[in-house]
């Protein structure tokens, strides 16, 4: 005979699971240090000086 199987816990632990799995993306999107966050936006603001001054088209703004 098969297993009997409560779906109420596994939808629960789906659900665990789930929430588990966003808050590992949560942890490397916003776990950094304060000097990792200014290197990351240091190094995006050089890239768009250096996107917007070697811009072929320099009517646009």
């Amino acid at each position: 005979m098969a297993e009997i199987v409560n779906l109420r816990q596994v939808r629960k632990q789906k659900a665990r699971a789930a929430k588990e799995q966003a808050a590992d993306r949560n942890r490397v999107l916003h776990g950094r240090s304060k000097a990792e966050k200014q290197r990351d936006r240091h190094a995006a603001e050089s890239a768009n000086t250096f996107l917007d001054g070697h811009r072929l088209d320099k009517d646009r703004t």
